[in-house]
């Protein structure tokens, strides 16, 4: 689906970005004053190449000593070769300060923007690909970098150099100042008219890399389904086309840049044939020496450079503030789950859950309607149904993932939303239906879960998920590289780092959210018996579509359309005529029909 187009808030772009730098102020106008004396450095160097060719003229004409034209020059010599190591420290030191602020200001955007996406809650993420935020996030910290390097580099040269410039040309030619000046003018105003055309295109290619990136995360995440149905090529195909359309916006955007050109280059042609008749005319009036001639024409093609730098600079500044945009945006998301202004942290010390008189709907989609349950502290309390019949929603609900529309969920006889939600969560332990492990080590992924433990104690819950008999045979041990997602290891054993990561949380609330409903029967027989362990002495919340696996709960609560239609032990159930007994017949100590 494509999203529409909006036009980059280039004034509220700027002012965050000014919001970043103002933490380095007194080093960016350091940066500034350095560059002032290096560009004023380069006005200089003409000035004394003009002196040098007057004292020159004077002398052919016999109006100065050859003495004092020798000392003329040495004193001009050493100055410029002061001027050339003042020079070479100043780039040093310019460098060194430029390299520090952005290096600063980098880390602060990153940081911000990583922190703000990671408090966003599951709706955000439900509906943004990995991809996008990966490229976004890169894409505004490379921003940064540009506009830094695009100000002291290519904005603050000519500008300074302008000033100097136009300030001598005043006093030594009056017309030749304003020629250049309305030259300049004419030249920057074009330019940046044409840069407000190419930044619409700028953004529409952000918006068809975004698609191309998100995909190829996604691509990449899928590839075993990729292989097993034999499709390399229909995604050769795909991405094919993803990548022509991305190349086809960045092309509209680049081919804007020779009407630029022609422009830009007309415009200077004019004031050039223009200097050239006013300064020569000067000069053959005698109005104008042959070293102010020599001065104005140095200049004048001097400033050609940062010119141009500083039309390159507005296009990196400009593609910048579109870079910034999508980043920017995702700053003003705001997370539906909140926490109370004086919200306290969780401890749960009993484990009593109460789910009282709660509404909740996934936005017109009804899932509970005074829905209200007590699960006991230490109790194994199991969820059964078809899938759509609320099981995983009272799990997010029970987790803050969504917030209920009515009622409460209140443990320990307190409403969970008077807590920090990051504390709630942290109090309760999930052994999930599949377990998406990091890119680390088996140790490091088991110890996610409590940091502060010890070796020991994390080694203790190795041994407790019946892992240690599997790891010994790893190369490395505990410390083998799972790979992404915890692809190198097979489902049985990525569920044992998931039973380990909950022992060592040691939470008083459990949930088992399908915890065996992938593995085969008999890892599936092993891991239950690891379960069973687990669960002692926990408040247990278990979903579970392997009726099988729930036959020892204290509760089972058998859900239909966000209703509870039964609940009762399983030889209660099993010897009552209703759902429960007909998802057994259906299963007959099996797998649950869909």
């Amino acid at each position: 689906m494509i999203r529409k187009i909006k036009k980059a808030d280039i004034k509220g772009n700027f002012k965050i970005y000014l919001g970043f730098l103002k933490k380095y102020k007194w080093l960016f106008f350091l940066l500034v004053f350095i560059v002032l004396l290096k560009e004023a450095k380069q006005i200089v160097d003409k000035f004394l190449f003009k002196i040098a060719i007057d004292r020159s003229t004077e002398f052919l004409a016999g109006t100065l000593a050859n003495s004092v034209l020798i000392k003329i020059l040495l004193a001009l010599a050493l100055t410029y070769i002061i001027l050339a190591v003042l020079t070479a420290f100043l780039d040093w030191v310019r460098i060194n300060f430029l390299n520090l602020l952005d290096s600063k200001m980098m880390f602060d955007l990153k940081q911000k923007y990583f922190n703000h996406l990671i408090g966003l809650d599951h709706k955000f993420y439900s509906s943004h690909k990995t991809g996008s935020l990966i490229s976004r996030l890169t894409r505004g910290s490379g921003a940064m970098e540009r506009i830094n390097d695009s100000i002291i580099f290519e904005f603050a040269p000519l500008i300074l150099q302008l000033a100097v410039l136009l300030g001598s040309l005043i006093y030594l030619d009056i017309n030749s100042a304003i020629i250049l000046a309305i030259t300049f003018c004419i030249f920057l105003t074009y330019s940046l008219i044409m840069q407000k055309k190419i930044d619409n295109r700028n953004l529409i290619f952000n918006q068809a890399e975004d698609i191309e990136k998100g995909n190829i995360a996604d691509i990449f995440t899928n590839i075993d389904s990729i292989k097993y149905f034999g499709k390399e090529k229909f995604i050769k195909n795909k991405y094919n086309k993803l990548s022509t359309n991305t190349i086809e916006k960045l092309m509209k955007a680049w081919d804007l840049w020779r009407v630029i050109s022609f422009g830009q280059t007309l415009i200077l042609g004019l004031g050039t044939i223009t200097l050239l008749y006013f300064s020569f005319k000067g000069f053959l009036a005698g109005t104008l020496t042959i070293g102010t001639l020599t001065f104005i024409y140095t200049t004048y093609i001097s400033i050609l450079g940062p010119l141009f730098s500083f039309v390159h600079g507005f296009r990196n500044l400009s593609r910048a503030m579109t870079d910034f945009q999508d980043l920017f945006e995702y700053g003003k998301a705001q997370s539906s789950i909140k926490d109370k202004p004086l919200a306290e942290e969780m401890e749960v010390k009993e484990g009593e859950v109460l789910f009282d008189n709660v509404t909740f709907s996934y936005e017109n989609r009804k899932i509970f309607k005074d829905f209200t349950l007590k699960i006991p502290r230490n109790k194994k309390v199991a969820f059964v149904g078809h899938s759509g019949s609320g099981k995983t929603t009272l799990v997010k609900l029970l987790y803050r993932l969504y917030d209920v529309n009515k009622g409460s969920i209140k443990i320990d006889g307190k409403d969970i939303r008077d807590f920090k939600h990051e504390s709630l969560r942290s109090e309760m332990a999930i052994v999930p239906q599949e377990c998406v492990l990091f890119d680390d080590t088996v140790y490091n992924n088991i110890a996610f879960s409590n940091p502060k433990a010890s070796r020991k104690e994390v080694m203790e819950a190795i041994r407790f998920a019946q892992l240690d008999r599997i790891i010994e045979k790893f190369p490395n041990k505990e410390n083998t590289i799972v790979g992404e997602r915890g692809i190198k290891l097979s489902g049985g054993e990525k569920q044992r780092v998931s039973i380990a990561r909950a022992i060592l949380a040691n939470k008083r609330i459990l949930v088992l959210d399908e915890a065996t409903s992938s593995l085969d029967s008999e890892t599936e027989h092993e891991i239950q018996k690891d379960l069973a362990r687990l669960m002692e002495n926990r408040t247990s919340i278990v979903i579970a579509h392997r009726l099988s696996t729930i036959m020892h709960a204290d509760l089972i609560v058998v859900l239909k359309d966000g209703k509870i239609v039964q609940t009762g032990k399983h030889y209660q159930l099993i010897n009552q005529l209703g759902e429960y007994k007909k998802l057994w017949n259906l299963q007959k100590g099996g797998y649950l029909k869909e």
